[in-house]
């Protein structure tokens, strides 16, 4: 992935959302209402930077990035 999405104010969101909720499971956090939420802004912003996320395996793989990014920055 070219863009480095941990940097983005979308994601730093989600992170403080995600800190804050006290959730200890990200899965679990990006299926509740504001982690869907936050996790919606930052596909947009995506989107934004060119990156194509309308296939679902596309889509599913940045899911998948964001929750790896959430565990090991958010925590």
């Amino acid at each position: 992935m070219s863009w480095e999405f941990t940097e983005d104010a979308a994601f730093l969101a989600l992170c403080d959302a995600f800190k804050e909720s006290g959730e200890s499971s990200a899965i679990e956090f990006l299926a509740n209402g504001e982690g869907a939420f936050h996790f919606q802004d930052l596909t947009q912003t995506a989107a934004g930077e060119g990156m194509d996320l309308s296939d679902s395996a596309d889509l599913e793989e940045f899911q998948q990035e964001v929750i790896e990014r959430l565990e090991e920055f958010c925590i």
